[in-house]
């Protein structure tokens, strides 16, 4: 007597990682925005200087927000002669959630 079988293994593991990636990608784009803009609301104010110099950019893997004032970290983490206004970190901290939350919206 001889016995066969056969199987076939059908795992659309490419399609799923696929579906994963674009909905990371989609929803970081949404983070990054959200967070700039948050730090954008709360930078101090004094010239508007440095609320008019954070700019942002993301693409299908990574963010970044950055000021290019030349003193926002310096506002950010304080110096020896000046308190710190932090605007970047609370920004960060109130939205990073959201990445999870919109992944799965995409999903």
């Amino acid at each position: 007597m001889k016995l066969s079988a056969t199987w076939e293994l059908n795992l659309k593991t490419e399609d799923a990682m696929g579906k994963v990636q674009n909905a990371y990608s989609k929803s970081l784009k949404e983070v990054v925005v959200t967070i700039a803009n948050a730090a954008i609301k709360g930078s101090p104010v004094l010239t508007g200087n440095n609320k008019r110099s954070i700019e942002y950019k993301s693409d299908d893997k990574e963010g970044q927000i950055n000021s290019t004032s030349g003193y926002g970290g310096y506002l950010e983490t304080g110096t020896s002669k000046t308190a710190a206004h932090p605007y970047f970190r609370p920004a960060l901290d109130a939205n990073i959630d959201k990445l999870p939350e919109g992944m799965k919206a995409h999903l």
